[in-house]
């Protein structure tokens, strides 16, 4: 019987070292799957704000695209004012030029008068 004690004790120690060894890998293996859930949580929290930044920088490319549409329109517009001004300075520049050239050919006009005058009175001082 003690034969058999001792056999039966010294295979409880086995299992004892044997549940002992397999309690240290299950708290290994516990926490390796804390480190994991804790890697996996700053993914998520790191992708979660990734995301949030994704979603900020859209909303700001949106506004920057809808003030440059707004930009652009507006030159169109001060593109089609600056159209009708040039083409009303150059209208008012050929009024200009027409009017130089009857302003010349009235001087020239007023010059000849002046010298046909000035000739009868010559001719009229004479006689």
């Amino acid at each position: 019987l003690q034969k058999e004690l001792l056999k039966y004790k010294q295979e409880a120690r086995n299992l004892q070292g044997i549940k002992d060894a397999l309690q240290q890998r299950l708290i290994q293996q516990d926490a390796s799957v804390l480190q994991l859930k804790q890697e996996l949580l700053r993914a998520n929290m790191d992708k979660e704000e990734l995301h949030n930044q994704n979603v900020d920088l859209q909303r700001k490319v949106e506004e920057r695209n809808q003030l440059l549409a707004e930009y652009k329109k507006e030159l169109g517009q001060k593109d089609r004012h600056l159209q009708q001004h040039q083409t009303k300075l150059d209208e008012i520049l050929r009024q200009l030029s027409e009017a130089n050239y009857q302003q010349v050919d009235l001087e020239r006009e007023l010059e000849h008068k002046e010298a046909l005058l000035a000739h009868c009175m010559k001719r009229e001082a004479e006689e």
